[in-house]
């Protein structure tokens, strides 16, 4: 098969070997491998790399916004949530007075701040492995 070591794709297509990494991370494309476990870029590819530039140009997103759509087709419980999230009114609790609607979701805000700040420092701090090829 005749086809392209990341580095050759890179410059043939204009994204980096670290963008064609992260796409290939997020699903929207699969380059074959080598024998060798070296990603090879063939004209398929090249041409999905080509598109994928064109579809984010023309419709002004970026990279992150297609791999969540591409999430949603393929989550079908991501993709309920989500229109459950689209669909949903706010609605004050039963519970809380309407003078205290403010300060309770400001209180609700700062729990969730705080419990994130403590997921964040008890998750331990493993440094990072450079990716090859």
């Amino acid at each position: 098969m005749d086809a392209l070591t990341i580095h050759e794709a890179a410059q043939t297509t204009g994204w980096s070997p670290r963008m064609l990494r992260y796409i290939e991370r997020v699903g929207l494309l699969e380059a074959e491998r080598s024998e060798a476990g070296y990603r090879l870029y063939g004209p398929a590819e090249l041409q999905r790399l080509r598109t994928l530039r064109e579809l984010l140009a023309e419709h002004e997103i970026g990279l992150g916004d297609l791999a969540f759509a591409l999430r949603l087709r393929r989550d079908a419980q991501l993709r309920s949530a989500t229109e459950a999230w689209f669909e949903a009114q706010p609605e004050r609790p039963a519970d809380v007075p309407a003078d205290d609607w403010l300060r309770f979701e400001q209180q609700k805000h700062q729990k969730l701040l705080e419990a994130a700040a403590a997921r964040q420092a008890s998750e331990p701090k493993t440094p990072r492995v450079p990716e090859i090829a």
